[in-house]
């Protein structure tokens, strides 16, 4: 349950302004909906992992913040540190994200959906603009073609306006996601492009899928 922050959410998706109203899936421990709802935006951030109670997400959030530097770690090399400068300012923003999400799903716990792709709990074109973080593409090896494009449509159908998914490769080693072209070419009605970001961590991996609203 990665604790991102929303500088690495502004570079990741390359986002200069935040429309009216955004949906962050899967959101995880992030700080995003925190700071997008102190800049006055109408944010929601689902995950399976709202359903525990406050003290098993305490301790689910805390536990996770050392996971990423073991998968980096595995993947030597696979990584480059040009964004973050050092693996102290890397650690020192997940910290800083953690305390502001854990602090803002106790005091704003409506923001806070429990729920899950390729299923959301959402209306149509509830949100403006929805963004998927480190779980689409990343988990290819996990999860297969079919359930990509059913979390794709899933994620068109509560957007009225646009989806961005960050990044486009295998977490770990960065290797490329062989069915991604498939999926793209099933997407009906909709227009998609493939748009670099001010972001790299894993090799390779500064691109995400932009999926606009014909």
């Amino acid at each position: 349950m990665t604790s991102r922050s929303y500088a690495e959410y502004e570079a990741m998706f390359d986002l200069t302004e935040l429309p009216a109203s955004v949906l962050d899936c899967s959101a995880g421990g992030s700080s995003f909906t925190a700071e997008a709802a102190a800049r006055g935006v109408d944010v929601v951030a689902v995950d399976p992992a709202y359903e525990l109670s406050m003290p098993e997400l305490v301790d689910t959030v805390r536990r996770s913040l050392p996971v990423g530097m073991e998968i980096i770690d595995a993947n030597e090399g696979r990584f480059v540190w040009t964004w973050y400068g050092t693996p102290q300012r890397r650690d020192d923003l997940r910290l800083e994200a953690a305390d502001r999400f854990l602090q803002d799903i106790g005091e704003a716990p409506d923001r806070y959906v429990a729920g899950g792709l390729p299923e959301l709990p959402f209306e149509d074109g509830t949100f403006e603009l929805a963004l998927c973080s480190h779980l689409l593409f990343t988990w290819a090896d996990t999860f297969d073609r079919a359930w990509h494009l059913a979390a794709l449509r899933e994620l068109i159908r509560v957007s009225s306006k646009e989806v961005r998914v960050f990044p486009l490769v295998l977490q770990g080693t960065g290797d490329p996601v062989p069915f991604l072209p498939e999926v793209l070419d099933e997407l009906d009605g909709v227009r998609w492009e493939i748009r670099k970001v001010p972001y790299e961590f894993q090799t390779g991996a500064d691109e995400m899928l932009v999926i606009t609203h014909s």
